[in-house]
């Protein structure tokens, strides 16, 4: 039983463009929950950019305001934590449906897109990635250089001149990625 389940999953079936689409029928994470018939990770993906926003103007005023480095650290390194697994099992999940395009155009019989939509909606999906490939790695350099060079308990010094700056930059990176998330997901899903 839990193998023909596994074989019905990995199916692979061809589109209308004569590409290979997973067979996504009984997938519970097919269908999201903001009701735009995204995928479920995709939705969850959307939240969290609307989330982390927040989250990265609080930390910004804990550490320039109340001067709290510590709960600053620890709230960067969580939400690089979360988002680094959120990302991870939101690729998977890109994956296991077949791509953008198939969570799109979930049946391919009749598809929701034509394929000028879907050009479009690709260059909305460029413009995304560019800040999207870049966040993690300038994060992750911001991070990574701090919990190096800053004592612990954190406290301002010789490195805090160029953490300045690359914190500011992952921000930076970070709001576009957002922005530029939910322009593709609104471009693919709601208009």
């Amino acid at each position: 039983m839990v193998r023909q389940a596994a074989v019905s999953f990995a199916g692979v079936r061809k589109g209308p463009d004569g590409t290979a689409a997973a067979n996504l029928s009984g997938n519970p994470m097919r269908n999201g929950f903001l009701g735009f018939d995204a995928s479920f990770m995709l939705d969850f993906v959307v939240v969290a950019l609307v989330a982390v926003v927040p989250v990265i103007l609080w930390s910004l005023y804990v550490v320039k305001v109340q001067r709290n480095y510590a709960l600053h650290r620890l709230l960067q390194i969580a939400l690089g934590v979360i988002l680094l697994v959120t990302v991870v099992a939101f690729e998977v999940d890109m994956r296991m449906q077949g791509g953008w395009e198939r969570i799109i155009n979930k049946d391919l019989a009749s598809p929701r897109r034509s394929p000028d939509e879907i050009a479009t909606i690709r260059q909305f999906l460029y413009v995304h990635l560019l800040f999207a490939i870049s966040t993690p790695f300038l994060w992750g350099t911001t991070l990574a250089l701090a919990l190096k060079r800053f004592s612990a308990p954190p406290l301002p010094g010789p490195h805090s001149r160029l953490h300045k700056t690359l914190g500011w930059l992952s921000t930076f990176d970070l709001v576009l990625t957002s922005v530029t998330g939910l322009a593709f997901y609104y471009i693919a899903f709601i208009r």
